[in-house]
C-alpha cells in the first residue's frame, strides 16, 4: 500500500462520517448499506480514497478511488476487516462483489460460490466452506432414499399452513427435507422456530428437519448494498436460488421444491416466481400449494403474530398446531 495513505477506522454514530462514506460510494454508482459493524476509510490527506465495511461475515460497501487502484488497497481494506472479524470471532468471510471485480477477491484468497450476471458475484474464505456445509447435511441425510423433496420455510412461528405443507410434500414423496432458515433476523428465534416444528412434525418419518444454514435465505445470499434498488430483488432471488440449484440440490439429491402461495407478501412472491422461472431448468421441479385459509382467511404467521400481540387467542388458535399455541400462550409478546 502506499505509504502517504492513512488507514482510520470510521465512527458509525457520526452522521457526518456517514454522510462521507454515503457520497463517497454514490460516487461509484454504489448505494450506502446501514446497520454496519465496522467500516474503515483510506485516507490521501483528507481525501478518502477507498472504503469498506462488514456486517457478520459479510464484507460489503467496497469502494476504491480509480486513481488509486492497482496499489493494493482492496488488499489493505479487506485485511483490515476480516483482522477486526477475527478479533471478534468470526472466522468465516463473505463478499459481494460486481462480477467484474470477483478477481480481485480471488486473488486474495476467496473462492467464488456463484455469480449472477450482470449483478453480482458472491465469494468466500476462512474455515469452513459450502462444501464442507454439503457434506455435513449429506451425513444427516444419509439415511433418506435418493429423490427428495425439499422445503426452505422460516415458520415465523409454525403455523397450520407450514404444517399442511410439510404434511403435503411428506405424503407425496418417499423422503424430505425441511431446510428452516437459521438466520437470526426474525420475531422467533431460529432454536425456539426449530422447536416448535421439531415438536410437531419431527415424528414424520420421512421428513428430516436442518438449519438451511449460511447458503439459503441468509444474509449472505440476499445482497442489496452495492445494486440499484431496482436491481436487488431481482439479484437476491437469483443469486439464492442458484446457489441451491446448483450446489445444493444436486450434491442432495434434491429433485422437487414445495413453496406455498404468497397473496401479500411482494418479496416472497418474487422469489416464488423466480423460483418457477429458474429450477424447473435446472432439473427442478417446483410444486406450488394453495395458501390455507380457515374461515375464508389465509393462514399467515405475520396475522398470528398481530393477533398474538393483541391477546385474540381465538384467532391465533385456530391458525396455529397445538404445540405453537402452548409456546405463544407462555411467552409475553
Amino acid at each position: 500500500m502506499n505509504g502517504s495513505l492513512e488507514l482510520e477506522v470510521a465512527d458509525l454514530d457520526s452522521k457526518r462520517e456517514i454522510r462521507e462514506v454515503t457520497e463517497f460510494l454514490n460516487s461509484f454508482g454504489l448505494e450506502y448499506e446501514g446497520d454496519l459493524d465496522y467500516t474503515v476509510i483510506l485516507r490521501n490527506g483528507p481525501a478518502m480514497v477507498a472504503t469498506g465495511s462488514f456486517k457478520g461475515e459479510v464484507l460489503k460497501n467496497f469502494a476504491v478511488n480509480e486513481s488509486f487502484q492497482g496499489q493494493g488497497l482492496m488488499a489493505s481494506l479487506v485485511t483490515a476487516l476480516t483482522r477486526e472479524q477475527t478479533r471478534r470471532g468470526i472466522v468465516h468471510f463473505f463478499v459481494f462483489t460486481d462480477p467484474r471485480k470477483a478477481f480481485m477477491f480471488s486473488e486474495l484468497g476467496f473462492s467464488e460460490i456463484a455469480r449472477i450476471e450482470p449483478y453480482v458475484a458472491l465469494l468466500e474464505t476462512g474455515l469452513g466452506s459450502i462444501d464442507s456445509w454439503i457434506l455435513e447435511a449429506a451425513k444427516e441425510l444419509a439415511h433418506l432414499p435418493p429423490n427428495r423433496a425439499a422445503l426452505v420455510m422460516n415458520c415465523n412461528p409454525l403455523t397450520k399452513g407450514h404444517e399442511a405443507l410439510i404434511r403435503r410434500a411428506a405424503s407425496e414423496n418417499k423422503a424430505v427435507i425441511v431446510f428452516l432458515v437459521s438466520e437470526d433476523l426474525s420475531f422467533f428465534s431460529f432454536k425456539d422456530r426449530f422447536f416448535l416444528v421439531k415438536e410437531s412434525l419431527g415424528h414424520l418419518k420421512n421428513v428430516s428437519i436442518l438449519p438451511s444454514g449460511k447458503y439459503m435465505i441468509s444474509a449472505a445470499t440476499f445482497p442489496t448494498y452495492f445494486l440499484k434498488k431496482d436491481q436487488g430483488l431481482l439479484a437476491q432471488t437469483k443469486l439464492d436460488l442458484a446457489i441451491f440449484a446448483k450446489k445444493i440440490a444436486p450434491a442432495l439429491n434434491i429433485v422437487c421444491r414445495y413453496v406455498g402461495q404468497e397473496p401479500s407478501c411482494e418479496i416472497t412472491r418474487a422469489y416464488n416466481q423466480a423460483m418457477l422461472d429458474i429450477l424447473p431448468s435446472q432439473g427442478i421441479e417446483v410444486k406450488v400449494m394453495p395458501r390455507l385459509a380457515i374461515n375464508h382467511q389465509p393462514v399467515s404467521a405475520s396475522l398470528v403474530r398481530e393477533a398474538w400481540k393483541s391477546a385474540d387467542w381465538e384467532t391465533v388458535s385456530a391458525m396455529v398446531p397445538p404445540a405453537t399455541m402452548a409456546y405463544l400462550q407462555g411467552k409475553t409478546p
